[in-house]
C-alpha cells in the first residue's frame, strides 16, 4: 500500500523520481507575484504561534472552513488563534481530494519538519506544540522561513500610492539574504465605477505625486512620475485584476470629458466606464514598455457577489468567484494596439475560468515576435486552478499549443509565509508529466535533456525572463 505524503509524492516513475530529487528539488524559488506584507519582511516578523502563520489572511481555508459549517468568528472573527487552530484541525480530515489537504500538509511538512502524522483533532494539540516551539527560534521568522525554503527574490503587489518604505528598509539591510521587490498594481487608479472612491483615491494620488490633479492629463503625469519612483525601487513588473477587458479606447477629448464629469461629481455610465479603462490600459502599457517591465494581466475574477458579507468583511475574505464574462477579443485588441504601435510589453496571461485555457495559449503565440524567448507568457494556473488538475491542464495546455520550455514557471499568490511549498507542488507536478512521457517514449528518455527543461521551468527561466538585474 502506498504511505501517504512520502518524499516520492506525485512522482510515480523512476525518471520522474531522479528528475525532481536531482534536479528540481534544491533549486532556489524566484517567487515573482504574491500578496505578502512587506513589512513583515523588512522587519523580520516573529510569528507568535501556528494559528497566526498558518491561517491569518488566508481565504482559502477560510472558505473550506465555511464549507464545513465553521462559524465566521473562528475564520475572521474575534476568536483567539488557537481557537481558530482548533476548527482547522477539525476541518482537515473533511478535506479528503481538496487541495488543501495537499497543501497543509506539505506546509506542515516543510518547514516544520512533521511528517508521521496528519492533521486532525487527536493531533492537533501535539503539532500546535511543536510548530510553535520551532516559531520561537530564529530560523522560523518571516526570513528565517524564506532562507529555509531557498527564496532569492520576492515580488509584493503594491498600489502606485504606497511608499514603498519597507522595501527600502530590506534593500538597506546588509542581513538580507532575500531580495524584495514591488509591483505596480494601479487598479484603483482606473476604478471609476466608484466615483466618490475614485476621486478620493486621486486627491491621494496627487499628494504622493506633489501634483494637482484636475485634468485626465494630470492623472496621467501623477501616475507617470509614481511609475519612475516604483522603477527606482527596483520594480520591474505591473499588475492588473480584471473580471472581463475593456474595449474600445477613448480618445483624448472623451477621456477629458470623463474624467472632468467624475471630478466635479457627475454621473458615469457603463460605456464611459469601459472606454475610459481601456484608455488607461494602453496608457499603463506604454508606461512599461518604455521601462522595459514584464505586464502581468489576471483575467476572469468575479469579486465580491455576495453583498452582505462584502458590507461586513470588506474585499479579499474568502467570497469571490470565476466569472463567465467574454474578455479574448478586446483582449486581443489591446495586444494588437500596443504591437503596431511597437509598443508591446513582455506580458504574462493568467486565466481563472478553465474555459479559456486554449484561447489565452493561442492568444500569446499570436504575438509572438522573435525579440525575446517567450515574450508572451501563457502564466501558471491561478487560484482556484492552482491545484492538481488546474495545474495539469495549464502545463498540457502549454505544452500542446506553445512552448512549455519556456515557461516561467509557479507563483504563491499567496499572502501565507508557508506557501512556498506550492512551488513544490509545481515542481513535483511537472516532473511527473514528463517522467510519465519518457516511461511511455512520449519524449526521449534522456535525463540530461529533460533535466534541462525541468531546471529552466522551475527556476532559470524565470531568472532570465525577469529584468531584475
Amino acid at each position: 500500500m502506498t504511505s501517504f505524503l512520502t518524499p516520492d509524492f506525485l512522482l510515480d516513475t523512476p525518471q520522474a523520481r531522479r528528475l525532481y530529487h536531482e534536479v528540481a528539488a534544491d533549486l532556489p524559488i524566484i517567487d515573482y507575484h504574491c500578496h505578502l506584507p512587506p513589512e513583515l519582511v523588512a522587519r523580520d516578523h516573529r510569528f507568535a504561534n501556528l494559528g497566526e502563520i498558518w491561517l491569518k489572511g488566508d481565504h482559502y481555508k477560510w472558505r473550506a472552513m465555511r464549507s464545513n459549517g465553521i462559524a465566521e468568528q473562528y475564520c475572521t472573527g474575534g476568536a483567539s488563534d488557537f481557537e481558530k487552530y482548533q476548527q482547522w484541525a477539525a476541518t482537515v480530515p473533511k478535506l479528503l481530494r481538496n487541495p488543501l489537504y495537499h497543501w497543509s500538509h506539505l506546509e506542515l511538512r516543510r518547514p516544520f519538519g512533521i511528517s508521521d502524522r496528519t492533521l486532525s483533532p487527536a493531533t492537533a494539540q501535539g503539532i500546535w506544540d511543536e510548530c510553535n516551539a520551532k516559531l520561537a527560534t530564529p530560523a522560523f521568522s518571516a526570513r528565517g522561513i524564506m532562507a529555509q525554503m531557498r527564496v532569492e527574490l520576492v515580488c509584493t503587489t503594491d498600489d502606485p500610492i504606497d511608499n514603498l518604505e519597507h522595501h527600502r528598509a530590506l534593500a538597506a539591510d546588509p542581513t538580507a539574504k532575500v531580495r524584495m521587490l514591488p509591483t505596480w498594481r494601479p487598479d484603483r487608479a482606473m476604478a471609476i465605477e466608484d466615483p466618490v472612491k475614485f476621486n478620493a483615491y486621486v486627491d491621494r494620488l496627487g499628494t504622493v505625486a506633489d501634483l494637482n490633479i484636475s485634468t485626465f492629463q494630470d492623472l496621467l503625469k501623477a501616475l507617470g512620475k509614481r511609475h519612475d519612483y516604483f522603477h527606482a525601487q527596483g520594480c520591474r513588473l505591473s499588475d492588473h485584476g480584471l473580471e472581463g477587458f475593456p474595449a474600445n479606447p477613448a480618445d483624448d477629448g472623451l477621456a477629458t470629458t470623463i474624467f472632468a464629469s467624475i471630478r466635479s461629481g457627475g454621473s458615469v455610465s457603463p460605456d464611459s466606464i469601459d472606454r475610459f479603462q481601456a484608455r488607461m490600459m494602453d496608457e499603463l502599457a506604454l508606461l512599461d514598455h518604455a521601462k522595459g517591465w514584464v505586464q502581468q494581466l489576471h483575467l476572469g475574477a468575479l469579486r465580491n457577489p455576495n453583498p452582505r458579507m462584502f458590507r461586513t468583511l470588506a474585499p479579499d475574505t474568502g467570497w469571490d468567484c470565476i466569472s463567465a464574462k467574454d474578455y479574448v477579443r478586446p483582449l486581443a485588441q489591446f495586444l494588437g494596439r500596443l504591437d503596431d504601435r511597437n509598443a508591446l510589453p513582455r506580458t504574462i496571461l493568467y486565466n481563472l475560468n478553465p474555459r479559456d485555457n486554449e484561447a489565452l495559449a493561442v492568444l500569446c503565440g499570436s504575438f509572438q515576435d522573435g525579440s525575446v524567448a517567450g515574450k508572451m507568457q501563457f502564466g501558471s494556473a491561478w487560484w482556484f486552478l492552482d491545484q492538481l488538475d488546474g495545474m495539469t491542464r495549464q502545463i498540457e495546455n502549454l505544452s500542446q499549443l506553445g512552448l512549455l520550455s519556456r515557461f516561467v514557471g509557479m507563483l504563491t499568490d499567496s499572502r501565507s509565509f508557508l506557501s512556498y511549498t506550492r512551488h513544490e507542488y509545481f515542481r513535483r507536478l511537472i516532473c511527473r508529466i514528463l517522467g510519465q512521457d519518457m516511461a511511455k517514449g512520449l519524449v526521449p528518455d534522456d535525463h540530461a535533456l529533460v533535466g534541462e527543461l525541468i531546471a529552466d521551468v522551475s527556476y532559470r527561466n524565470a531568472k532570465g525572463y525577469f529584468p531584475f538585474g
